[in-house]
């Protein structure tokens, strides 16, 4: 039982799902920072400097912070369109990889079919 934990835990997918969640808290660091002390401070700025983190209203003595909800939905769009740019440059870059693959095993299967002809 031990030996099967053991190539679950370092053999298999677990590592690399670890590294994955470990960056991706790191890289969601860094969209945040973005986007509260970048973008959302310029867009303010074209509203006039309204700050959306403080926008609130009153319902009843509870204030709503609604504006603390537009802050999440902007740091939702950023992030996930940060990953899609990430994601469409890999998947180019592999394609790429698999076209110059490809490329290379037609043109010998070719000029092995050339070769065969010959004979």
């Amino acid at each position: 039982m031990w030996e099967d934990f053991k190539k679950f835990a370092f053999e298999g997918n677990v590592l690399d799902l670890a590294v994955a969640v470990i960056i991706g808290a790191a890289f969601g660091k860094i969209v945040s920072s973005l986007v509260e002390d970048i973008m959302m401070p310029l867009i303010g700025a074209l509203f006039n400097g309204v700050d959306f983190s403080s926008l609130t209203f009153m319902v009843g003595s509870s204030p709503i912070a609604y504006g603390m909800f537009i802050q999440s939905v902007f740091d939702f769009l950023i992030i996930a369109g940060s990953i899609f740019i990430f994601i469409r440059f890999v998947l180019r870059k592999k394609d790429e990889e698999e076209e110059e693959e490809v490329d290379s095993q037609e043109q010998l299967l070719t000029e092995i079919r050339d070769l065969l002809k010959d004979k």
